[in-house]
């Protein structure tokens, strides 16, 4: 495994924390600055919104520079934030410390995910990326439980000190592991564009959509429904929440191995998987044993769609994946954000804390849809391909498969260059 990896997983990790770390940090940072929870609560919806605005955003601002350079301008961006997050005097400079350091999020992981995939041989490139989201799962176990208790100890001002550091150590660790990977010859914004035309594109994005939000329909609201509806003590949502980060970190890593090897039926069956759980979360809300064994789910079977969606995304922009990439990672946010926002409605409309669990077992079951629709699609090109072939001439066959030799054989050669760079074996 290449080290740069290592470097990556590492900033992944910082993001995963600033990320979720101020949801258990909300009632502390509105006592400090005299707001309500629900005011608090726009520390979470801006990161959202942030993610979303500055994933296309900031990839189109770096395609004059090389990857690696980008990552670290990234970095040093999200290192900012956080630092202006913890100095804030007043809640709005808070706030635009947390809307600052998002603009790096979906950026960082949409271009680290053509970096991962470029560092391996084709067949592990699902894995690579795996790899890198890694750290943002493991953030999720280790990073926000460890900030939230540093935060109510020291207060939370230290926890985004600390956060800000480990920007600095995967600053460090971009800077010196990954390899200054030449920016693509020929690739112009017109073409990052151009993969948005692309229909099977648009349908991985709206599965990323759909699929993530069913996860977090019922995430957003763990803890009124395990406090008020299972019975939990209060202090015990910090372990359900550990729970549902090793499912995200077994997930994510299941994913990652599979997503190589079978794609299309791996999303059949997390995403099938995930909108039975959801739909069952209803019942085992009311057993507090059950309810813990479907948190560990939600967290596996939501995180094992993340490798192949990306995957996905890059195969089918695979002429110029960077932006496609980097709007993909915003998807994940905008379906957070869309999927509680739509959960707090049915909430505060009477229909019980556990009405967001029918809501994301629909959005989960409509992420299935598109998968079949997908496919389909896929099955239907292939049918249409041998066909045009046929109708070819002996002249222009000739002429194509030429050409496609050619295409192979430059890619073949930029993949050397990249391996190489990498340190990693042919």
């Amino acid at each position: 495994m290449p080290l740069a990896l290592l470097a990556l997983a590492l900033g992944a990790f910082g993001i995963g924390t600033t990320e979720f770390v101020i949801i258990g940090l909300l009632p502390d940072i509105a006592g400090d600055f005299g707001v309500s929870i629900p005011t608090a609560g726009f520390l979470v919806t801006g990161y959202a919104l942030g993610v979303v605005a500055g994933a296309p955003l900031m990839t189109v601002l770096g395609t004059k520079i090389s990857r690696k350079r980008m990552l670290m301008l990234l970095m040093g961006l999200f290192i900012a934030g956080n630092v202006l997050s913890a100095l804030a005097p007043t809640f709005a400079l808070m706030l635009a410390g947390r809307i600052v350091a998002s603009l790096a999020h979906g950026a960082f992981f949409g271009i680290g995910s053509v970096v991962a995939a470029g560092l391996v041989a084709a067949e592990k490139r699902a894995g690579a990326i795996a790899m890198m989201f890694t750290g943002l799962t493991v953030a999720n176990v280790i990073g926000v439980p460890l900030g939230t208790f540093v935060g109510q100890s020291a207060g939370w001002r230290v926890t985004f000190l600390i956060v800000a550091g480990f920007g600095v150590l995967g600053l460090a660790g971009i800077a010196r592991l990954v390899p200054e990977i030449p920016r693509p010859e020929g690739v112009r914004l017109s073409h990052e564009l151009a993969a948005f035309r692309n229909a099977q594109v648009l349908l991985a994005m709206a599965m990323t959509v759909l699929g993530f939000g069913g996860v977090f329909a019922a995430i957003t609201y763990l803890t009124p429904m395990m406090t008020k509806v299972t019975g939990y003590a209060d202090s015990s949502v910090t372990w359900l929440l550990v729970l549902f980060g090793l499912g995200m970190v077994g997930g994510n890593l299941l994913g990652g191995r599979y997503a190589d090897r079978r794609l299309m039926p791996l999303l059949y069956a997390t995403l099938g998987g995930l909108a039975v759980v959801l739909a069952l979360f209803t019942v085992t809300a009311h057993d507090k044993p059950a309810a813990a064994v479907t948190v560990l789910l939600i967290g596996a079977l939501g995180f094992a769609t993340v490798p192949p969606l990306q995957k996905r995304v890059l195969d089918q922009a695979s002429g110029a994946p960077t932006l496609a990439s980097a709007v993909n990672i915003g998807a994940f946010n905008l379906g957070n954000a869309l999927a509680a926002w739509l959960g707090g409605l049915l909430i505060s409309g009477g229909a019980g804390y556990t009405a967001p669990n029918w809501l994301g077992a629909a959005l989960a079951a409509s992420a299935l849809a598109l998968a079949l629709t997908s496919s389909a699609l896929d099955r239907r090109t292939a049918r249409v391909a041998p066909s045009t072939t046929a109708s070819m001439s002996p002249t222009a066959t000739a002429s194509a498969s030429s050409s496609s030799s050619s295409s192979t054989e430059v890619a073949r050669s930029a993949a050397r260059d990249v391996r190489e760079a990498a340190g990693s074996p042919r």
